[in-house]
């Protein structure tokens, strides 16, 4: 039935004779409004729950309940919210909030990573703006600027995530520049430094010259870059002895396809002189760093000779050339040369590569004051692969992990010709003072000045650009080098002197046994990425050449090297002192001009002592945080573990390796039982977003317009395990989305109106249909639980927004509402609706809160006004098993289908204008299957097709029937409802006129002198 206020009467009931009996209807009544008003209502339920301390109260009615803790992975405080922080704090959110309405007490202490690079460099920035300074400012009042600058953005980031509603404890969050912060965080890296995990090394690390620092992977983004790539022959210098000759016999066997045989032929070692290996770099910048060229070998290698070029190829006719036969046509080709223009001579085995010395291309370079007048060893390497290049790897120890590993084997020479800014020393003959990339992230002289000493030296075989995938800053976004510098490291494959073995005795072998058995992976996938990452990492580089940040707290011994027993001083008395000391006035502590006499007091010389300046990656602070929130916070973990930690899926080479990494070495295992990742968000068309694309989208922008749970809901209905989109018309549809669920809850509101006790009904009693509804909630209220447990939010939201407007809005209540609007308040069936009604409330209400808690707000408080209540105080409410019936649901499975062909056929009059509502129709439905048609006999289906009358039969369906494809077996025919109009319900039906109130039917006849009898019992 439609309501009558929404639709014309017919003609019938415009005649001035009818009877109006609209004020005898019992239609919904709510003031709850039908437009949402988000953008302008919401910032007063905030205000509202902050009166009320919904975080605190719930704290304290949840005592004694088991802690679920979802520990926040620090945002960094450096400008506002993006669309990303947004997605992370609502999934967060959705966690928090639904475990504590399942029975936890779930705890969220949000927090921020405040020190690092970008925080310096913007005050760098304003210093330079102002034409100030940095290294002529006190580094503590230096220091104190990046403080204030990071407290202003916390504020402002605090705001903005209060906006979107997230619920926490952001009167007190975590700060990892909080004085007690700062003092766990040098606690826990003294733990490195007495368990033997910390040393100095000089080794290659990736380098920012437009930053000046170390940087760690995590700090690290991957973008198309155009590079120089040369192909450089280096001349052989010598043919020694090699193993492989010395075992050559004297004579020539003839088998002149045979190494050995070529090998000891008169000639083979000159021809083998004469000859230049050629290797294949993307930067040419470190062709001065070179010490070695490597070869693989399994790899199968020739000597080619080049019998004709075309001008303007740079390859010498009768030169001879050393290539992996896989690839030496590419290399010819990238030379200009045309098959036929060269030809192979024979094969090189690995014994006879290795007999092969080689001279460095700028020996006896002009100015080249003999810098690079050595021998440069052809080594065997196993990193060598004939997929790309030439088969021959060119090797500078200081400027590559592979490069620097074959160092460390053969005793290679390390370098030091780059500088921090990215610049060749001064003095470096030739090329000194050239930068290799300019402050401003730019390519600078260094690469084609090579290029030009090389074609020069004869030694430039060929060259071109290649655009690849390589190494950026995530801060400045210029590009990075490998350089060599003396870092501090975590060694990770180190056996610890702790006492905490159980999972392994060093940091690896604990991240990796916590991976396998200590953590649930959301999705799976998650385990293998940082199982592969954490199994292949080099060691941590801790240490960064910045201001702002905790210091690497430890003094190393004047005159003393690195590996020297003594080289660092180990006192736990001295760390105490620090740790007093960072508690009191934090790490700008250490920067005073008396603090390493202050804490070498009484234990050792200070003058004997170097204090070290370099500051921690901020990538440990965070990775800290399990320390200073999980283990000393009241409000933190009984255990100091988390339940769970999410964030990208970016951070399993960010802060869950690195909080993996750090509590494996501080305190044996991984901090946390469960990690669960998400997407990056992306334009409506799968683009990544980008300021200069104008594609992004602003939280800001999103709540101004519809409001923050809008943005939420369109969380809800993500896959987050993906890559998600966002735009306007995809803000669009969640809007609509929204707006048929918020119909639901009006409707639900208004058909409570003025519910009382006294009208509920025990399930047993109520009608079928009401029995069923109650199953459908059953079954919906595990999987709601079981969704929420599972962090399943799309399917909890698809779940209760599939049953609210299929089983509900299109179903039960367009049934029902002829029994709300029209039979007695007293009577069964109505009040069955009514208390059906109010346990759909209670429960659709309390499952959406997590997901919409201002929209749950509005619903709750329009039903039950109160200025000390909230539906955020409320669990989920208890689901009776006895709801649930298997057998009635699939009785009513059926029932439903039949209906299904019964609104079709009716739809196809209304659409030829045979009929207006489907109230003028009394079909006859042919049903085939009999148990079908018994259970449609035993329920009104007339009421469930919404006729006035309905004919059921087991007669075949005559062939003008109406029928659905997919249903076989019931066929419709269309029939006129015979009899008047009830005035007051509008069903066509035969005793319509024949009671005492005019035009009406027997049932609203009923009612009105129920109604009647009842008015005049209450003047009497």
């Amino acid at each position: 039935m439609t309501e009558p206020t929404a639709a014309q009467p017919t003609a019938a009931a415009q005649q001035p004779a009818a009877p109006d009996y609209r004020d005898t209807v019992f239609l919904p009544e709510t003031g709850f409004p039908m437009r949402a008003g988000l953008p302008q209502r919401e910032p007063e339920w905030l205000a509202r729950w902050e009166r009320l301390g919904i975080y605190d109260r719930l704290r304290a009615d949840a005592a004694g309940r088991a802690p679920f803790i979802l520990h926040d992975g620090p945002p960094y405080a450096n400008g506002h919210l993006h669309i990303g922080h947004a997605l992370n704090k609502v999934l967060k959110d959705f966690i928090v909030r639904s475990r504590q309405m399942m029975g936890f007490d779930a705890r969220y202490v949000p927090g921020w990573d405040c020190h690092g690079l970008p925080i310096e460099w913007k005050i760098e920035e304003q210093y330079r703006a102002a034409g100030r300074d940095k290294d002529a400012v006190d580094v503590v009042e230096f220091r104190q600027e990046c403080r204030r600058f990071a407290q202003g953005w916390v504020d402002v980031q605090r705001e903005e995530f209060k906006r979107l509603g997230i619920t926490g404890k952001w009167d007190d969050p975590y700060l990892t520049m909080d004085h007690h912060a700062e003092a766990v965080i040098a606690g826990e890296f003294m733990k490195l430094l007495m368990n033997g995990s910390l040393y100095q090394g000089s080794k290659p690390v990736m380098w920012s010259p437009v930053e000046q620092t170390a940087l760690a992977e995590a700090e690290v983004e991957y973008h198309d870059h155009t590079s120089h790539m040369i192909w450089v022959a280096f001349p052989v210098a010598d043919v020694s002895d090699g193993p492989f000759l010395r075992q050559v016999p004297a004579q020539d066997p003839g088998n002149m396809g045979h190494d050995q045989a070529v090998s000891s032929r008169p000639g083979a070692r000159e021809a083998l002189r004469s000859a230049r290996v050629v290797i294949w770099t993307t930067t040419p910048w470190t062709i001065p760093q070179n010490r070695a060229v490597a070869f693989g070998p399994d790899i199968a290698y020739g000597l080619y000779e080049v019998t004709g070029r075309p001008e303007q190829s740079m390859a010498t006719i009768g030169a001879t050339y050393l290539l992996a036969d896989k690839l030496a046509a590419e290399v010819f080709g990238a030379a200009r040369l045309e098959p036929g223009m060269y030809r192979r001579l024979r094969d090189v085995s690995a014994d006879e590569l290795g007999s092969l010395t080689l001279a460095h291309p700028y020996r006896g370079i002009e100015g080249g004051s003999g810098e690079w007048d050595f021998d440069v060893p052809l080594l065997p390497g196993d990193h060598v692969t004939d997929d790309a290049g030439t088969g021959f790897v060119h090797t500078a120890p200081s400027h590559g992990e592979d490069d620097y590993q074959l160092g460390l084997k053969y005793g290679l020479k390390m370098t030091h010709n780059v500088m921090p800014d990215g610049s060749y020393r001064a003095d470096l003959p030739v090329f000194g003072g050239q930068a290799i990339l300019t402050p401003d992230g730019k390519e600078g002289p260094a690469n084609v000045s090579n290029i030009k000493a090389l074609a020069g030296q004869g030694a430039l075989l060929a060259k071109g650009k290649l655009k690849h995938s390589y190494p950026h800053s995530w801060r400045s976004k210029a590009p990075l080098i490998y350089r060599n510098t003396p870092q501090w490291f975590a060694a990770i494959d180190r056996p610890l002197a702790d006492g905490m073995g159980e999972m392994g005795d060093t940091i690896r072998a604990r991240a990796l046994a916590s991976i396998d058995r200590l953590v649930t992976w959301t999705p799976q996938t998650g385990r293998n990425r940082i199982h592969s990452m954490v199994e292949n990492r080099p060691d941590w580089v801790l240490s960064r050449q910045r201001a702002w940040g905790v210091p690497l707290t430890c003094f190393t011994r004047k005159g003393a090297r690195p590996d020297d027993a003594d080289f660092l001083l180990r006192n736990e008395t001295v760390n105490a002192r620090i740790l007093d000391a960072f508690e009191q006035e934090g790490a700008d502590a250490w920067y005073r001009a008396d603090f390493k006499a202050r804490m070498l007091d009484g234990i050792a010389e200070p003058d004997d002592y170097e204090q070290v300046m370099d500051v921690l990656d901020v990538w440990f602070d965070s990775g800290s945080t399990h320390a200073f929130v999980l283990r000393d916070r009241a409000d933190g973990a009984p255990d100091g573990i988390a339940d769970l930690y999410l964030e990208g899926t970016d951070q399993h080479r960010g802060w869950f390796q690195s909080s993996l990494l750090q509590a494996c070495a501080t305190r044996g295992r991984a901090p946390y039982r469960g990690v669960l990742t998400h997407g990056f968000t992306l334009d409506e068309k799968g683009m990544k977003m980008s300021k200069s694309l104008g594609n992004t989208v602003a939280p800001q922008e999103v709540i101004d317009q519809y409001g923050a749970d809008i943005l939420r809901l369109w969380v809800a209905q993500s896959d987050y395990t993906v890559d998600l989109r966002i735009g306007k018309e995809i803000l669009k549809g969640t809007a609509d989305a929204y707006r048929r669920l918020r119909n639901t809850m009006r409707f639900m509101l208004g058909a409570l109106d003025g519910f009382a006790e006294a009208e509920r009904l025990d399930s047993a009693a109520m009608p079928e249909l009401e029995r069923w509804v109650l199953h459908r909630l059953a079954e919906l209220d595990a999987r709601v639980r079981e969704g929420y447990a599972a962090y399943d939010f799309q399917g909890v939201f698809r779940a209760v927004f599939d049953f609210a407007t299929t089983d509900l809005s299109a179903f039960w209540f367009d049934i029902r509402k002829d029994a709300l609007y029209c039979d007695a308040p007293g009577s069964l069936r109505r009040r069955a609706v009514r208390t059906v009604m109010d346990a759909l409330f209670h429960r659709l209400t309390l499952w959406l809160a997590p997901m919409l808690p201002f929209t749950a707000e509005d619903v709750w408080l329009s039903r039950f006004p109160s200025d000390d209540d909230s539906v955020h105080l409320h669990d989920f409410p208890a689901t009776p098993a006895e709801w649930r019936n298997e057998a009635l649901a699939a009785k009513w499975d059926g029932v439903r289908r039949a209906r299904r062909v019964v609104t079709a056929a009716l739809e196809l009059k209304r659409a030829d204008k045979t009929i207006g509502a489907s109230l003028e129709a009394a079909p006859v439905v042919h049903v085939e299957d009999a148990a079908l048609l018994a259970a449609l006999r035993t329920v009104d289906f007339a009421d469930v097709c919404i006729t006035s009358g309905i004919g059921l039969t087991a007669d075949p369906a005559p062939a003008e029937a109406f029928r659905l494809p997919d249903l076989p077996g019931i066929g419709v025919v269309f029939e006129q409802a015979e009899g008047g109009k009830c005035q007051r319900c509008w069903k066509i039906l035969p005793d319509v006129g024949t009671h005492d109130h005019p035009a009406t039917c027997g049932r609203c006849d009923g009612v009105l002198d129920g109604a009647e009898r009842a008015v005049a019992g209450a003047e009497g």
